[in-house]
C-alpha cells in the first residue's frame, strides 16, 4: 500500500515536469550550455596582455627587443606614448596592463656595458603580472644569452660577463603580488549584485504568493510608490552589507582602500540600480529564482572575479564585455586598489548608467504590464 502511494506521488511529479517544459530546460539545457562557455572561455594561461611602450632611445636594438616581446605572444602593444605620465595614465584606468620603458642610452649601454629596460606591471590582478613579468625575464634572458654567446664564440677562455639586458621590473599596487587584495574587491562587487538581484526578485514573488501584491495594487498606494518603496530598503541593506564587507576586507584580509569612499558608494548606486531593475525584471517571469542563479554564474566567471579577461578568447572578452559585473569590478578595483579618481573610471561608469537605465526602465514597464 505505501509502494503504491509513493509511486503516485513520483508519477504526479514526473507528469508535472513534463508539464512545465521551462524549468526542465533550465535544469537539462542550461547546464551544458554553461559549461561549454565556461570551458572554452576561462583559461589562467595569460597571452596577448596590453601593453604600451615609451621608447626613448629610437634604436635597431630596442626595437628588436620590442618586436621578440610581441612575437612571443604574451604581449600587444596597444600605445606608443611619450611621457610618464601619459604611461601611468594608461596604466591607472586600465587601458593596458604593462608599460615598457626604454631609456634614451638604450643603444650605447647595449654596446658597451648593461642596458636597462624597466618593466611596469600592472599587479592588482596577480594572474596577469605573473604571467607578464616571468615572460619577459625569459625574453630578457634569451636575449642576453644570444648576444653573449655570439661577442665570446670563438674566444679561448673569455672572460665572464655580465647579461646585456637588465629587465627591471616594478610592481604596482600589488607588489607582493597578493591574491586576497585582488580576490577580495572582486567578490564585494559579486556579493552586492547577488544581494541586490535575488533580494528583490525574492521580495516581488513574494508578495505576489501571499496574495499581498494583489492588495497594495487596490490600495490608494500608486505603482511607482509600491516600487520605490520596495527599492530604498533593499539599496540599504546592500549598502549596509557593503559597510561590512570593506571594514572586513580592509582589517582582516588587508585590502588598503587608497582611493575615495564616497566616490565608491556613489558609483556603487549606480551600478546597485541596475542590478534591483534585473531583479524586478526576473521577478515578472516563473522561474525567476532560476534565472537569478544562472544570471550570476556567468558573471562570477566571465567578468574577471576569478579569471584575467585578458586570457579568454576575443570573442569571449567581448562577451565579458556585456556583463554589468565587469564594469564594476574595474570601478571597485580602481578605487580600492589604485586609488584613482572619476577621470580614469569614466569609461566603465558610462555603461553602467547605460545598462541600468535600460533595465530598470524595461523593468517597471514589464511589471506594470504584469499588474496589468
Amino acid at each position: 500500500m505505501t509502494g503504491s502511494r509513493l509511486l503516485g506521488i513520483i508519477a504526479k511529479e514526473f507528469i508535472h515536469l513534463k508539464r512545465d517544459v521551462p524549468t526542465l530546460a533550465l535544469a537539462l539545457v542550461v547546464p551544458v550550455f554553461l559549461l561549454c562557455i565556461f570551458g572554452w572561455a576561462i583559461n589562467t594561461d595569460v597571452q596577448h596582455v596590453p601593453t604600451a611602450v615609451w621608447e626613448q632611445s629610437g634604436s635597431t636594438e630596442a626595437r628588436l627587443l620590442l618586436e621578440g616581446m610581441v612575437n612571443s605572444r604574451y604581449f600587444d602593444i596597444h600605445r606608443w606614448v611619450h611621457s610618464r605620465t601619459e604611461l601611468t595614465r594608461l596604466i591607472d584606468d586600465g587601458t593596458v596592463k604593462v608599460g615598457v620603458v626604454v631609456p634614451p642610452d638604450f643603444a650605447m649601454r647595449w654596446s658597451r656595458q648593461q642596458a636597462v629596460v624597466q618593466l611596469i606591471v600592472d599587479a592588482s590582478d596577480p594572474l596577469v603580472a605573473t604571467s607578464a613579468i616571468n615572460a619577459a625575464a625569459s625574453l630578457g634572458g634569451q636575449r642576453s644569452l644570444r648576444v653573449v654567446s655570439e661577442t665570446t664564440s670563438g674566444r679561448a677562455g673569455a672572460r665572464e660577463v655580465p647579461p646585456p639586458l637588465d629587465v627591471r621590473v616594478r610592481a604596482w599596487y600589488n607588489p607582493d603580488l597578493v591574491s586576497a587584495i585582488f580576490i577580495v574587491p572582486g567578490l564585494i562587487g559579486a556579493l552586492l549584485m547577488q544581494t541586490s538581484v535575488g533580494a528583490m526578485a525574492v521580495s516581488v514573488v513574494r508578495e505576489r504568493e501571499r496574495g499581498t501584491l494583489e492588495a497594495l495594487i487596490v490600495s490608494p498606494i500608486r505603482r511607482w510608490e509600491l516600487l520605490v518603496g520596495k527599492i530604498l530598503p533593499s539599496l540599504s541593506v546592500a549598502f549596509g552589507q557593503m559597510t561590512m564587507l570593506l571594514v572586513v576586507a580592509h582589517f582582516v584580509f588587508d585590502v588598503p582602500i587608497r582611493g575615495s569612499l564616497p566616490l565608491l558608494y556613489g558609483l556603487s548606486l549606480v551600478f546597485m540600480i541596475g542590478a534591483l531593475g534585473t531583479g524586478i525584471l526576473l521577478s515578472t517571469v516563473a522561474q525567476a529564482m532560476q534565472l537569478a542563479f544562472i544570471t550570476f554564474l556567468p558573471s562570477v566567471y566571465l567578468s574577471g572575479l576569478l579569471f584575467p579577461i585578458e586570457g579568454m578568447p576575443t570573442e569571449a572578452q567581448y562577451l565579458a564585455s556585456a556583463i554589468p559585473l565587469t564594469y564594476f569590478l574595474r570601478i571597485i578595483r580602481g578605487i580600492v586598489l589604485k586609488g584613482v579618481g572619476l577621470e580614469s573610471l569614466w569609461p566603465s561608469v558610462l555603461p553602467l548608467v547605460v545598462f541600468g537605465g535600460v533595465v530598470f526602465s524595461t523593468a517597471i514597464l514589464m511589471f506594470k504590464k504584469q499588474l496589468d
